[in-house]
């Protein structure tokens, strides 16, 4: 249970998360609709629903939007939402997972498939790249919650798989099972983390070079602000000095 992560390479950059708050809060605000309307709209006795709402609170969420979403699930006005997921491949031959809460399965598959093949990616089949991942529960934590080292033995003590720190933050991976257990036996220690849900960790990276990775990073701006787009995960690993040099 060490090392060092590149997750902030993993998912979407965050750096860009002023420029989309409002798509960023609509895509909390589904998360929590679907999460409420799965079951009981109690955070306390729906796990998938308190996880909605701790990653809505850690974007700083406005608790009137937070309380809407769920009264939504509840008062039976809300749109029915399918969880797709899509798989595919971007510039360098990463592996894309493509993560979309949508009410028109049309819509969605179009812009997503549009996004990818524009920014030199091609969408496959089911099962295309998932296997070369592994379906994890994934607790963050920013770099104020505590040390690596008080972060380490909370982890253990609650029953983590693996823990991974940087100056950026901390990621606690669990067995997908033990994701809420896990999470609320780190609260007493550690606080609520910033986000509490199921992930996909790839198995090996993929180091992507400066040409492919300017590419890669519009592909990504690209399903980011996509409305139905929950979560863009993949295996690849921009080096900093790439980083550095796309600004």
């Amino acid at each position: 249970m060490a090392g060092h992560s590149k997750f902030k390479n993993i998912q979407h950059r965050k750096g860009r998360q002023d420029k989309i708050r409002a798509s960023q809060f609509s895509k909390l605000s589904r998360e929590i609709t679907v999460a409420a309307k799965s079951g009981t709209p109690d955070p306390d006795m729906n796990p998938r629903l308190r996880a909605a709402v701790l990653a809505a609170r850690a974007q700083s969420m406005p608790k009137d939007n937070i309380e809407r979403a769920i009264n939504k699930a509840t008062m039976g006005d809300a749109e029915n939402y399918e969880e797709i997921r899509y798989e595919g491949y971007g510039p360098g031959g990463v592996s894309l997972i493509i993560e979309a809460l949508t009410d028109n399965r049309n819509r969605t598959a179009t812009n997503v498939r549009t996004a990818v093949g524009k920014n030199g990616g091609n969408l496959g089949v089911p099962g295309a790249v998932s296997h070369g991942f592994d379906r994890l529960g994934l607790i963050t934590y920013p770099a104020k919650a505590g040390d690596a080292d008080k972060v380490f033995e909370a982890a253990l003590e609650a029953g983590a798989e693996d823990v991974q720190s940087t100056e950026d933050g901390h990621e606690i991976w669990t067995a997908m099972e033990s994701l809420h257990e896990v999470s609320k036996a780190l609260e007493p220690v550690l606080g609520a983390p910033e986000g509490a849900k199921l992930a996909w960790k790839p198995q090996t990276m993929v180091a992507v070079d400066e040409a492919n990775a300017l590419t890669l990073l519009k592909l990504l701006d690209a399903l980011e602000e996509d409305d139905d787009v929950q979560t863009v995960w993949g295996n690849y690993e921009i080096p900093d000095e790439v980083m550095e040099k796309l600004g």
